[in-house]
């Protein structure tokens, strides 16, 4: 048996970085991870995808140059396996990267291969037991595969056979209509694929208020995506030209054959394989570790963080789960998940930037409000680049002035929301930003005069 002053398992955004702070407070860890360090975000997550999306902004925007008076001579082509082959190299640089740091890291001793709990202090790598008062848990999470009918009989894609893909499909069939799904149809469109999203609910990005849910498909169907709702019996089949989508829609045709499916119907906790029945930490139905507002199990010293406890699905949550924890543990603070203001991305193009509660979430919560909506097409900075799809609206306390939320749907909203997160952060009036000076030309300009909009509503 092997002592430390810590194990951490799974070098996904939060490990790495707890491992760095524990170290440098003089503490012995062991850390283990059975497969490829850096986990969703740096393998089969963030950094491919946007790489991806950043190919087929390319390619989209080639298409356009005409739109800004230029002339490309010749048909605008898609080298797929280059385009893979770029995604790959961003991955694999950040994953050695990482790797080589956690290997050089003074105190840090680092495992590979499966891990599996055999008490609440000991856990076993292969032939190695290790034991330690203080055990932190990181280990993310996967694509979900439905039990749709017929899904053990045709070949499908997850997210992460989807980054590995290196030619474009005929036909790309997307089950999900959300985040992961979305962003997947929009690129491989551009790539030069048909697309198709079937999604069970009634409207895609449901958890959108509907208004920004109406616009992304308007935008995606403009680029010649076709999107199915209220598919409510979705089976699969195989087909000569490669799997047979049943979808039961209210309109249209009763199935959609594509040469390729991708399955984006949501994540699920690695925590199957773990043992964590022999330390006694608590899990939800659907595998989550339960964890309180410090990110502690019912075990003491034992947390978790990242996807695998629920409490987040995003690599900055993954990141500020870290910083809790280190921050409590190593600086005295006080520092709680409940503190943490949501805020979020949909990489689409022009993409969504997202902070606190959607209007219905907040009229659901009682509370009096002020709205101020500004469509893109007014705003100068989207004017001069062409890409005036979209629209910014803020969702205001009316009783103590507080932002409650905040969407920008449109070019640079991903980056633009940042200041609506900052002045939420401070839980100061939303006139503090209404009366800032912001830089011009951006987009980020027109948040003051978003708010100057405010109205009862």
């Amino acid at each position: 048996m092997q002592s430390f002053d810590a194990i951490i398992i799974g070098a996904g955004q939060a490990g790495p970085s707890l491992a760095g702070r524990l170290t440098d407070a003089g503490m012995t860890v062991a850390f283990v991870e059975r497969k490829l360090f850096g986990g969703t975000c740096v393998n089969t997550g963030c950094m491919p995808t946007k790489t991806l999306v950043a190919s087929a902004y390319a390619a989209h925007l080639a298409r356009r140059a005409n739109d800004f008076g230029i002339v490309i001579n010749g048909t605008v082509t898609v080298d797929m396996p280059r385009v893979h082959a770029r995604a790959a190299a961003v991955s694999t640089n950040a994953r050695t990267g990482l790797e080589r740091w956690l290997a050089g890291m003074q105190g840090c001793t680092v495992f590979r291969g499966p891990v599996r709990f055999e008490s609440a202090r000991n856990v076993r790598v292969g032939d190695e037991l290790l034991t330690a008062p203080k055990i932190f848990i990181n280990v993310g999470g996967r694509a979900v595969v439905p039990d749709f009918p017929g899904v053990d009989r045709v070949p499908f894609l997850t997210n992460t056979s989807m980054v590995a893909l290196d030619r474009v499909p005929e036909h790309l069939v997307v089950v999900g209509g959300s985040y992961v799904g979305l962003e997947f149809a929009q690129m491989y469109r551009r790539f030069g694929a048909k697309v198709t999203v079937v999604e069970k609910g009634p409207r895609i990005v449901s958890r959108e208020d509907e208004e920004v849910s109406t616009s992304i498909t308007e935008i995606l169907q403009a680029e010649g995506i076709a999107i199915r709702t209220s598919a409510e019996c979705i089976q699969l089949a195989p087909h000569t030209a490669g799997v047979e989508v049943h979808v039961s829609c209210t309109a249209g045709d009763p199935s959609v054959t594509g040469s390729h499916v991708l399955l984006a119907v949501g994540r699920q906790p690695n925590t199957d394989d773990l043992g964590l029945d022999k330390a006694g930490v608590a899990m939800d139905r659907r595998g989550y570790i339960q964890v309180d507002d410090s990110l502690a199990t019912n075990v003491e010293g034992i947390w978790a963080l990242g996807d695998c406890n629920g409490r987040g699905a995003f690599t900055h949550t993954a990141y500020n789960d870290f910083e809790i924890v280190a921050a409590n543990l190593l600086d005295g603070a006080q520092r709680r998940v409940s503190q943490r203001i949501p805020a979020y991305a949909l990489y689409i193009d022009p993409p969504l930037g997202r902070v606190g509660m959607t209007e219905a979430q907040a009229r659901a919560a009682g509370k009096r409000l002020l709205i101020a909506r500004r469509p893109m097409t007014k705003v100068g900075r989207a004017i001069e680049k062409g890409e005036t799809q979209g629209f910014m609206k803020a969702v205001v306390d009316a009783d103590t002035k507080r932002i409650l939320g905040a969407a920008i749907l449109g070019v640079g909203g991903d980056e633009a929301i940042h200041g609506v997160v900052d002045i939420m952060n401070a839980d100061v009036p939303y006139t503090v930003l209404q009366n800032a000076v912001p830089i011009h030309p951006t987009v980020s300009e027109l948040i003051p005069t978003l708010l100057g909009d405010l109205r009862p509503a």
